[in-house]
């Protein structure tokens, strides 16, 4: 027993010695085991940069160190051409018994709305969105604390755009840029009035190109849209889209949203299509939009399918000829339905809106050649295209108003007659109060007989409307080219 506790104190005292010992060492070597690691990862360091200095400068480089320079001097170049537009439309209140009584003047009220625009001469052109300007009364431009009565010189519904004019000289007009040339993932700017905000600014970059979202008006709409996530919020309509370079390429005009606030898609007409829309308006008061006499839809594999059409599997192009104008560019050029198009002049085609956007670019009058495929042959078409009437003269749009009626009217034009299948017509649009909105005539109807009386044009129209009596049928087509009439009696 004695021998075994003897054993068990040695051991204990020689575990203290120990301990002791190496704890003085420890204490002695600390440092220099400190600086010898810390030496060595300094060295790694050194040396992972030192071998590949050319790594180092790539991530350097990759760093978008002058960015906010770019947005700077973007936003300095840009913000001063964007102006904030008031829509303002007067509304008379129906009388009451007692203002009939009295003898009392109806009262009026005022709806004002509002938006952006971008100057885009130094004289005073601004181009805007049709939908800001839509129904206005008057329109007055706010620019640099200044108001200004600004005149509408034109719309184009269908690419919704708008000119106005203001008097004034060396405005700070905006520098024109190219949408041809805007790479997706590139960085932009929309500029303009949101919430009643004077030059705001939002960044992002350009999402996608070519977008088709079906929201514009009119029967051959122009959607080629530049698609950006940079805010564009409700007041931004009509705004600018620039490049880093604070050059315009683009005009807001729309959002994809369910609440009515920005949601992550805006989207904007490409500059090239302004430049095109905003000179034949302020040259002839229209747009002299080019017809090639048919009618395309976006072609792939599931159309193919239906329509049993032979194609490369792999390699599927082109846009699909759905419709041929009898006597139109197309029919006169060979072309058929069923063909598909793959080429517009020198550039491949490979969705409707980038066909369109191609032919945006023209006038009547100009030759353009097609490439297209049928039954797996490749083919080419040269055609001239023609304006509405199928000519290639310069026209100018008439427009018939009467305020007892309260409407617009004018003659449905040849290109689209030939499409609904009617000889002749006269559209009604833009209905105020009056005879055709109690009649219940919707937007766009064409009206084309009067108690079978034929209507070919405006005034005939009117003036029979204006003086009839009695049972009057109302016959016609829609805007959906679907065949109706309107039965009432006028005393």
């Amino acid at each position: 027993m004695r021998k075994t506790l003897s054993i068990l104190t040695i051991s204990f005292l020689a575990g203290l010695a120990g301990a002791y010992t190496f704890h003085e060492l420890a204490q002695k070597n600390l440092p220099e085991l400190a600086t010898y690691e810390a030496d060595s990862l300094n060295k790694f360091a050194r040396n992972t940069f030192e071998e590949s200095p050319k790594s180092a400068s790539s991530l350097r480089d990759a760093l978008p160190t002058d960015i906010n320079d770019d947005f700077i001097t973007a936003s300095k170049l840009s913000t001063s051409s964007v102006v904030y537009i008031k829509n303002i439309s007067e509304y008379t209140y129906s009388r009451s018994y007692l203002d009939w009584f009295f003898d009392r003047e109806p009262s009026k009220t005022q709806q004002v709305s509002s938006g952006s625009g971008v100057i885009f001469s130094k004289d005073g052109y601004i181009v805007s969105n049709n939908h800001v300007v839509n129904g206005a009364d008057r329109l007055e431009v706010v620019f640099n604390k200044k108001v200004y009565d600004a005149k509408l010189v034109g719309t184009d519904p269908s690419t919704d755009l708008a000119v106005l004019k203001i008097e004034g000289k060396n405005l700070p007009n905006i520098q024109i840029g190219t949408a041809k040339s805007l790479q997706v993932g590139e960085w932009v700017i929309a500029v303009g009035n949101p919430f009643n905000l004077t030059s705001t600014v939002t960044a992002g970059i350009v999402s996608a190109k070519g977008r088709e979202i079906n929201i514009l008006e009119g029967k051959f709409p122009i959607e080629s849209f530049i698609q950006t996530d940079a805010a564009i919020n409700p007041g931004n309509s009509g705004g600018a889209l620039v490049n880093k370079k604070g050059e315009l390429v683009g005009i807001n005009t729309a959002i994809l949203t369910r609440t009515g606030t920005y949601n992550g898609y805006g989207f904007a007409v490409p500059v090239d299509i302004v430049k095109k829309i905003v000179g034949d308006i302020i040259e002839y008061g229209e747009v002299q939009k080019a017809f090639f006499g048919g009618e395309v839809r976006d072609f792939d594999s599931s159309v193919a399918e239906r329509l049993d059409i032979d194609i490369d599997s792999d390699n599927i192009e082109g846009v699909l000829l759905t419709y041929v104008q009898e006597d139109g560019s197309s029919y006169k050029a060979g072309l058929k339905e069923g063909d598909i198009i793959v080429k517009f002049d020198e550039r491949s085609i490979n969705s409707r809106s980038e066909f369109e956007e191609e032919l945006s670019y023209h006038s009547p009058g100009d030759k353009i050649s097609l490439t297209y495929k049928r039954k797996g042959e490749i083919k080419t078409a040269s055609l001239v295209l023609t304006n509405r009437e199928g000519t290639t003269s310069i026209l100018k749009r008439e427009i018939f108003t009467s305020e007892s009626l309260g409407a617009n009217f004018e003659t449905v034009p040849k290109v689209e007659r030939d499409l609904l299948g009617i000889e002749y017509g006269v559209k009604v649009f833009n209905i105020q109060n009056g005879l055709i909105k109690r009649i219940g005539i919707t937007e766009d109807f064409i009206i084309t007989d009067i108690n079978r009386n034929a209507i070919k044009d405006p005034e005939r129209l009117v003036n029979i409307l204006e003086k009839i009596r009695g049972r009057v049928i109302i016959e016609g087509v829609n805007s959906k080219g679907r065949s109706g009439y309107y039965s009432f009696y006028l005393r």
